[in-house]
């Protein structure tokens, strides 16, 4: 046994096993330089870790296979794998949801021919796919060389999708602080993710219809989305006439100096200052009231 290392088939590969190799590298349970590409059984039995070939599905030896016929389930060795670092106390439940639903699922769903293609949408699936050579007939060279670098850009993914976690987390209090006055909009003196922790403290059931922050040395005025599932919606658009104006234009309909920009969606404002802001605001709640 060779110990941190990591065995999956060589030859095209695939984002689940590319995923599964990239996740253990983030928590440090293989070593890059320990990476086999084989389908040698007597080679692949020297590997702690095994995924994507083997045909076992079995944890505790850390072997991780999907493609035998005893394996009943829905996960792929992406899955496999995710599933294995939260049983092991690597990651807690809220980091294991959140980046099971930000991609895990997906890549599972599309290894085992679950998912649906759809013009003009391309999956992480798909991306890691176009890391694999054209040529059919390249080399064990070229194809591993291809190998490392989907691997580089699933490691950096993984990364900062979990770091991105972390910080939502961390805003949580304030969302949490910004909601307890039950007000028709929250009011943040410094920019940060809010629309996640909104819903995860019941956001849906809240009052709220927009959001002040600021926004790259400007205020902005966003409407809130009336469910998690319904982010592309809001609970109360912008002025009709405010819809794709900007600078001079703005600010004579609005009637305010600090105008910038009003996207023809009528869902998000940018204003000079936050006293702008709330002056708009002002304005759209006497216009909705």
């Amino acid at each position: 046994m060779i110990l941190k290392s990591f065995g999956t088939h060589d030859g095209t590969f695939h984002a689940d096993e590319v995923s599964a190799c990239a996740l253990l590298l983030v928590f440090d349970r293989i070593e890059r330089s320990k990476i086999i590409r084989s389908r040698d059984p007597q080679t692949l039995a020297q590997c702690e870790y095994v995924c994507d070939v083997g045909g076992v599905y079995d944890p505790a030896s850390k072997r991780f296979d999907h493609h035998q016929v005893e394996y009943k389930g829905d996960l792929a060795s992406a899955g496999m794998i995710w599933l294995y670092l939260a049983s092991q106390k690597l990651i807690d439940q809220p980091t294991y949801q959140f980046v099971n639903h930000s991609v895990i699922l997906g890549i599972d769903a599309h290894d085992n021919g679950r998912s649906v293609q759809q013009d003009g949408v391309a999956t992480f699936s798909h991306i890691i796919a176009n890391f694999v050579p054209p040529q059919y007939s390249v080399s064990h060279a070229v194809q591993n060389r291809a190998f490392e670098e989907a691997l580089d850009f699933a490691i950096g993914h993984f990364r900062r999708l979990i770091q991105r976690f972390q910080y939502i987390q961390e805003c949580k209090e304030e969302v949490a602080s910004a909601m307890k006055s039950g007000s028709l909009y929250l009011l943040f003196e410094e920019a940060l993710p809010w629309q996640e922790n909104f819903f995860d403290l019941g956001g849906e059931e809240h009052p709220a219809l927009f959001v002040i922050m600021p926004s790259e040395g400007h205020w902005k005025l966003r409407g809130i989305p009336p469910s998690r599932e319904n982010k592309m919606r809001v609970r109360c658009p912008l002025p009709k006439e405010w819809a794709g104006l900007r600078d001079d234009e703005l600010k004579k309909v609005s009637g305010i100096t600090g105008a910038i920009f009003c996207h023809k969606g009528r869902f998000i404002s940018v204003w000079e200052t936050k006293e702008d802001a709330l002056r708009a605001l002002d304005t759209v709640m006497k216009r909705h009231e």
